[in-house]
């Protein structure tokens, strides 16, 4: 399916000495910033206190984290699990102050929002057990919220949330490198590579510069854009292996402005309407996809970048020929085979 088909090549391969220069900078920048300012990482990596409450009705996810921050816990999450009616709230560890303290307060100022105010109630549990818990009473004797539970993420937990998340990239990374090296040839699976990695410290960058929260969504946000970007760089390494086949007499660098120039279609279609979903998230999405949303909006759009400029680039420099792609004796495709060219 395409919109629209250039009449005539745009020469991409013309501009990329200078575009990589600015990626090489850009790369270095973003480098700098991760170690100099450091990523801001959530309580899940860091620790901290989950407070659970459950409402009578609906809540509003707005009033909860706008009552929570009166407390000046700094950054805290506020959102929805299981049902609207559930909430979960997250806050940083506080030097000074224990698990239960922190419950408390919360409850204290959650149950003020809602108009009530806070009792001990103590109950028997199917064990046999006398407990008692806060509770939530407004003047009408209605119970507006509930203390559902509350727990400690020490901080090894986090370190461990860390160090599994390092390792799934490392994974991630040298499974793609693989997999483009058994596809293809090594020039572009280096290449590839680079360019993942490229996208990957950019978007790094980014949250270190700005110092967003860097959560588990906004990890796997990042791992999902290498799959994302890798995607785009093997559809075109795919119709540079297509060109090579049918057009004997063009060059490298004619082959690979060729093969970018034919998914130019292909490229505006997929990335634009994946965009469109990724922005109403961004936008609609509320606090709690803010950040995966802008990691994959990053992503999207450098993905696309270093796929045509990067990793097109670093294959031609590799000095990628027909040779590396076509065996001697092979038989060439047809130019009117309607299944030549890069696969979707």
């Amino acid at each position: 399916m395409e919109f629209f088909r250039f009449r005539r090549d745009i020469p991409f391969m013309r501009y990329t000495l200078a575009l990589n220069v600015i990626s090489f900078l850009t790369f270095l920048a973003a480098v700098f910033f991760i170690f100099h300012r450091g990523l801001h990482l959530s309580i899940e990596f860091t620790g901290g206190t989950v407070v659970e409450v459950a409402y009578s009705q609906p809540a509003d996810l707005e009033r909860t984290r706008q009552a929570v921050e009166t407390l000046g816990f700094g950054e805290v999450q506020v959102q929805n699990f299981g049902t609207s009616r559930d909430v979960m709230i997250r806050l940083p560890i506080r030097e000074g102050e224990k698990q239960d303290q922190v419950a408390s307060r919360v409850f204290d100022v959650l149950c003020t929002a809602e108009s009530g105010s806070v009792a001990t109630k103590e109950y028997t549990t199917p064990q046999g057990e006398q407990v008692s818990r806060p509770s939530c009473t407004t003047a009408a004797g209605a119970e507006p919220l509930k203390l559902s539970r509350t727990e400690l993420v020490g901080p090894s937990v986090g370190a461990e949330l860390a160090r599994d998340g390092a390792l799934a990239l490392g994974f991630t990374v040298l499974g793609i490198m693989m997999y483009l090296a058994f596809r293809f040839e090594w020039k572009f699976a280096v290449a590839g590579v680079i360019a993942n990695l490229h996208d990957v410290v950019i978007i790094l960058g980014f949250f270190a510069f700005f110092q967003w929260e860097f959560s588990l969504a906004v990890l796997a946000a990042v791992l999902a854009v290498l799959g994302y970007s890798v995607n785009e760089s093997v559809v075109i390494f795919d119709r540079i292996r297509e060109t090579f086949r049918r057009m004997r007499k063009m060059t490298t660098t004619q082959v690979i402005d060729h093969a970018i120039t034919s998914t130019t279609s292909r490229t505006i279609i997929t990335h634009g309407s994946t965009q469109m979903m990724v922005l109403s998230m961004l936008f609609f999405g509320g606090p709690t996809l803010h950040y995966f949303a802008m990691a994959l909006t990053i992503g999207i759009l450098f993905g696309i970048y270093s796929s045509i400029f990067v990793a097109a680039g670093i294959a031609m420099w590799l000095g990628v020929k027909r040779e590396d792609l076509v065996k001697a004796g092979a038989k060439e495709n047809d130019p009117n085979d309607p299944n030549a060219g890069a696969v979707v």
